[in-house]
C-alpha cells in the first residue's frame, strides 16, 4: 500500500486548492433596455433577441 514518507504542508497542500475559485459569467448589456443579460439569450426584460421580438412582453 502507498503511504507518503513525509508529511504534505500546508502551503503545498493549499496551492493545490488554490485554483478552485468560481468564474464570473460573462454579461452583456442589452442593446435595447440595457439589462445586464448573459450573450446570445433572449432577453428575460424586453424579449428581444437580436434586434428582433421573440417573446412578447406584457409591460
Amino acid at each position: 500500500m502507498a503511504v507518503p514518507k513525509r508529511k504534505t504542508s500546508k502551503a503545498r497542500r493549499d496551492k493545490r486548492r488554490a485554483n478552485w475559485k468560481l468564474a464570473v459569467p460573462g454579461m452583456v448589456a442589452c442593446p435595447n433596455c440595457g439589462e445586464y443579460i448573459m450573450p446570445h439569450r433572449v432577453c428575460k426584460s424586453c424579449g428581444t433577441y437580436k434586434g428582433k421580438e421573440v417573446i412578447k412582453t406584457e409591460a
